[in-house]
């Protein structure tokens, strides 16, 4: 038979060395959590690094296209732009020519047009 002194300072050193078991758990606990967020930290920074240089060459291509889309839409419209001179150039010509070989007919036809216009401009 034990004495009441003797289990009682057996229940306080078991209670003693399982505290200090709980105690140096959660110390590794603690330790294993502040390693883990300084992992998950890496983690992050190392993807928002890489979706920055990502987003930065996506928009460096992007810009890239639309200088490119814009020089080549420039370089079209110049060459409607001298199309549509020469177009108009060759048209000046050819009524010139006209004019200088059929003076009457020209006069005749611009009245004639000048009438439908009068006409259509009544109605």
């Amino acid at each position: 038979m034990s004495t009441p002194n003797a289990e009682a300072g057996m229940k306080d050193w078991t209670d003693k060395a399982t505290r200090e078991r709980l105690e140096k758990d959660v110390a590794a606990v603690k330790s294993d959590i502040a390693a883990l967020t300084d992992q998950i930290t890496d983690a992050l920074n190392t993807f928002a690094n890489s979706t920055g240089k990502q987003a930065r060459r996506g928009y460096r291509q992007a810009r890239e296209n639309v200088d490119s889309a814009m020089d080549d839409m420039s370089e079209r419209g110049s060459a409607m732009m001298e199309a549509a001179q020469d177009a108009y150039g060759s048209i000046e010509e050819t009524l010139e020519e006209a004019i200088t070989q059929r003076p009457l007919a020209t006069v005749g036809l611009a009245l004639g047009i000048g009438f439908l216009i009068g006409v259509a401009w009544r109605r």
